[in-house]
């Protein structure tokens, strides 16, 4: 499970660059929608290095992360006013939800395709 989760992980974290969100997109954005992209860049950050020190013998630990995650997205829908930004984290938010179940269980198929989608996502909210 862990490795091809991981390879998602650095290839979302690359995303993330590519699509603006790690490159500091809400300097472009005006009012609350800069922090919030640039919270929402360190929350993902924050997550993959979590996940990265936990075993692929403990999904549960995956599953908790993933689900942390979910709600710290939920929590930046709840600080922006633009409602792109607002409708992409809560609908990655709840990705990650229905991926957290999966990877507890050792699935992490679900997670992968969810970490490979949710940059570009979130990403055109920002630009």
């Amino acid at each position: 499970m862990r490795y091809g989760v991981v390879r998602a992980l650095a290839g979302g974290a690359v995303a993330l660059g590519a699509s603006g969100l790690l490159g500091g997109c809400g300097a472009l954005g005006g009012g609350d929608t800069g922090q919030v992209c640039t919270d929402t860049r360190k929350a993902f950050q924050q997550y993959v290095t979590q996940v990265r020190s936990v075993s692929a013998a403990e999904p549960g630990q995956w599953r908790q992360a993933t689900e942390q995650l979910a709600g710290r997205l939920d929590g930046l829908a709840g600080k922006t006013g633009d409602s792109d930004l607002k409708k992409a984290l809560k609908t990655e938010a709840d990705r990650l939800r229905a991926a957290a179940t999966a990877v507890g269980t050792g699935d992490a198929s679900q997670l992968n395709t969810v970490i490979s989608d949710t940059p570009a996502q979130i990403g055109k909210a920002c630009d």
